[in-house]
C-alpha cells in the first residue's frame, strides 16, 4: 500500500513464486516465511499467500523488489539492476509515509542505498554495512534494517531461523511506533 510505513525490499520474483503467481513472494517458500512474519506482527491479514486472489491484504506495508523479472539461475545481471532501478526510484517517491525499510539480503540493502544516493539523499558516513538485524537511523527519518533473505538456501541451512526473522519485524514494528 502506498501509504505504508513499512517498505520491504527484496531481490527479484522467484520463477516458481511471484513470477508464476503474479504477486511478489507468493507461492514459494520465501513467501511462506515473509507472510507468516507479516501476519504475526500485524502487517497482513493472513499468514499465507498462495495466489494473487487469495484474500491477502497488507496493512501499513508495501513490498518491492530490486529486479522485476525472474532472473536466470536466480542471479540478476548488472544490467537488470540498471533497467529496474527506475521502479525502486518511483517507489521511493510514492512511499512518502515509509519510516522503516527492511532489506531482504545484502543486494537489496546496497541497492536501496545506491538509489537513495542517486536521488540526492545525504547518506551517513561511514556508509551503513549490511548485516542481519543491523539497524540504521538514516538522516531523512527512515530506519533501515538488514535481514538475511528467507531463501531456502538460508532457511534450510539455519543461517536464518524464524526467531531471527521475527526479530527483524519486531524491530520494524518498534521503529514505526517510535516514529
Amino acid at each position: 500500500h502506498p501509504a505504508g510505513r513499512l517498505y520491504i525490499l527484496g531481490l527479484a520474483p522467484a520463477a516458481h513464486g511471484g513470477n508464476r503467481t503474479g504477486r511478489i513472494f507468493t507461492g514459494d517458500r520465501s513467501g511462506d516465511w515473509l507472510y507468516e512474519a507479516l501476519y504475526r506482527f500485524g502487517f497482513a491479514n493472513q499468514a499465507t499467500s498462495q495466489h494473487k486472489d487469495d484474500g491477502l491484504v497488507l496493512s501499513d506495508c508495501y513490498i518491492g523488489a530490486t529486479v522485476r523479472c525472474a532472473p536466470p539461475d536466480n542471479k540478476p545481471a548488472p544490467d537488470e539492476f540498471e533497467r529496474c532501478r527506475v521502479y525502486v526510484k518511483e517507489e521511493l517517491r510514492l512511499l512518502k509515509q515509509a519510516r522503516v525499510v527492511v532489506s531482504l539480503g545484502k543486494i537489496a540493502f546496497d541497492h536501496y542505498l545506491k538509489v537513495c544516493r542517486e536521488e540526492g539523499r545525504l547518506l551517513p558516513s561511514p556508509l551503513p554495512v549490511f548485516g542481519h538485524a543491523r539497524t540504521y537511523r538514516l538522516p531523512w527519518s527512515v530506519t533501515l534494517i538488514g535481514s538475511y533473505h528467507p531463501s531456502q538456501q538460508n532457511t534450510f541451512t539455519g543461517k536464518l531461523t524464524r526467531p531471527m526473522f521475527h526479530a527483524v519485524f519486531a524491530e520494524a514494528q518498534k521503529a514505526i511506533r517510535r516514529g
